[in-house]
């Protein structure tokens, strides 16, 4: 198994859930460091920090988010399960995301210990932010 270096992405993370004809909201996207939209026929899904997210709006936050430093080829196989493996191991919920360089992993803010132990168990490194 290859390891990976991966970070913690500084902020308290929200995972939103709109309906999929509704408009991308302007909060939805204001400048910062990460956020993630997409839109099925089904929903519109954004990731943010919870700082922007509307109480009314449908959401669950606590999330913690993790960074992969990539970049990865499109060939290269299995670094999403590199990572998720040992998460689903020690009973942690992954919410993944991937760009065209790399790939986020979000996990539950109170189980972030448990999540970073168990990647660093396996010969991942954590990196400084």
């Amino acid at each position: 198994m290859r390891v990976h270096n991966f970070r913690l992405v500084p902020g308290d993370w929200s995972v939103v859930r709109l309906g999929p004809d509704e408009p991308v909201p302007d909060w939805a996207l204001q400048p910062s460091s990460f956020f993630a939209i997409t839109r099925t026929s089904e929903e519109l899904s954004i990731v943010r920090e919870t700082r922007f997210v509307p109480k009314s709006t449908r959401h669950q936050s606590g999330w913690t988010l993790l960074k992969v430093l990539g970049p990865f080829a499109f060939s290269e196989v299995g670094v999403l399960a590199s990572l998720i493996g040992p998460l689903a191991a020690k009973g942690v919920p992954v919410f993944a995301l991937s760009t065209f360089d790399t790939d986020y992993l979000l996990v539950p803010a109170d189980r972030r210990d448990d999540a970073i132990a168990a990647l660093i168990s396996l010969g991942h490194h954590q990196s400084p932010p």
